[in-house]
């Protein structure tokens, strides 16, 4: 009987102790769910937000190739670089707020006083109580230290791959004075190059109601840059730049993915959304896109990824005529030889969709004169596709041709009278 007793309870022992031990451990069992259930809900909720933000896409307005993409932005282009033509396009030319591909204009007019002598890349620049950048994330900075100095080269850097602010504002004080009178450098250089549709209030981009520009201007901008500033062009593929001991990367997200893109800048503010312009080389064709206002980093750089890829596929880049070639002859009067064999002066080639035919015409000038030196423009050949200009070049006079001599003179003169 007592052992029947202690049995039972021996038993019963053992069940409420299997119960403690194993509730705690079942309870803490379902906590990963529920963190999984909440985590799945925090995460729906992002894409949902995401995607109330994300632009609808902008189809191409303009196009010389078949099947562009549509774009979800305000504003895009993709602009061949040796011609500067517009191979497909949206909304390219509405004033739009630039955020910070203003620095494109900012390091241009640095790498433009550093060609010309104006600047060296070892001048020292002043860190004022304006230009120092607090670090708030709010703004993008370099990091100079207050009342510090720095040397042109590397405010430069500063300025393309860490889209420092502070960097933008030392410069310009020392260069003009102050932001205001370096904004007044800035559009002098917007309008030489035909940026219509810009006006820079400052050299950062931050949100002015009067500081636009357009996605046409800013890829003129980004030719300017390519074609003039040579030396220098070679940082905006640079990924990373520490100074002060904070190294920053280069926010393009598509030089570190796509080893054809060298460049060339990002820019973001509420007012501006996301922005990117981009330059890529695919075998010798280079191709510039301008994407303006997507909803976030990612989605700029996939649709400059997407306009890309288009491109690339669906051009191809000829040459209607060989630069040796001899293609027409001019004549000349007065002079030792009535005619001189033109030629193109340089080698030519265009953009074109893949497979396009094209045709070429040349035409002659009339009325030439000795003397005429080797190499004068004499005439032009033009290329066409489809009944359509598609580009130009000059024909130059292949030889010398000097001046006859007085007998022959007169009986040129005589001959020419009589329509001989």
């Amino acid at each position: 009987m007592k052992i029947n007793t202690f049995s039972k309870f021996s038993i019963l022992c053992g069940f409420t102790l299997a119960t403690l031990l194993t509730t705690p451990s079942s309870f803490a069992a379902k906590q990963p769910a529920t963190k999984h259930v909440a985590s799945k809900k925090a995460a729906a909720s992002k894409k949902a937000v995401a995607s109330a933000n994300a632009m609808p896409p902008l189809p191409a307005q303009e196009s010389l190739a078949p099947n562009p993409p549509a774009l979800a932005a305000k504003a895009w282009l993709l602009m061949d670089f040796d011609s500067g033509e517009l191979l497909a396009a949206a909304n390219v030319d509405e004033p739009l707020p630039p955020a910070s591909l203003t620095k494109m204009m900012t390091s241009y007019i640095v790498e433009q006083a550093l060609r010309s002598g104006k600047l060296k890349p070892s001048d020292m620049v002043s860190v004022s109580q304006n230009a120092w950048c607090r670090g708030t994330n709010t703004e993008s900075c370099m990091y100079l230290p207050l009342n510090s100095q720095a040397t042109v080269i590397d405010i430069l850097r500063g300025i393309i791959v860490q889209s420092g602010n502070d960097a933008s504002k030392a410069i310009a004080e020392h260069m003009a004075g102050s932001e205001e009178g370096f904004a007044k450098l800035m559009n002098e250089e917007a309008q030489k190059l035909g940026m219509t549709k810009t006006n820079f209030v400052n050299p950062t981009g931050l949100p002015d109601p009067a500081h636009k520009s357009s996605a046409r201007d800013l890829a003129i901008l980004a030719r300017a840059i390519i074609r003039n500033s040579a030396d220098y062009y070679a940082i905006y593929a640079e990924r990373e730049f520490k100074y002060n001991g904070i190294k920053q990367g280069n926010r393009n997200a598509l030089l570190y993915t796509d080893p054809t893109v060298d460049g060339l800048k990002t820019g973001h503010t509420q007012e501006a959304g996301f922005c990117l312009v981009t330059s890529s080389v695919r075998n010798g064709m280079r191709l510039i896109t301008v994407v303006l206002n997507a909803s976030s980093a990612k989605s700029r750089a996939d649709e400059s990824r997407t306009l890309l890829g288009w491109g690339f596929s669906s051009f191809e880049k000829v040459t209607p005529i060989q630069a040796a070639a001899v293609v027409g002859s001019a004549k000349v009067g007065f002079g030792k030889a009535d005619a001189v064999a033109a030629g193109l002066a340089a080698p030519w080639m265009l953009t074109v969709p893949k497979g396009q035919q094209i045709q070429t015409a040349v035409e002659i000038k009339t009325g030439l004169e000795a003397p005429l030196a080797k190499g004068a423009v004499v005439g032009k050949v033009v290329a066409t596709s489809n009944g359509k200009p598609i580009g130009e070049m000059p024909l130059v006079a292949q030889a010398d041709v000097e001046r006859s001599g007085l007998l022959l003179r007169g009986w040129q003169h005589v001959t020419k009278l009589f329509g001989k």
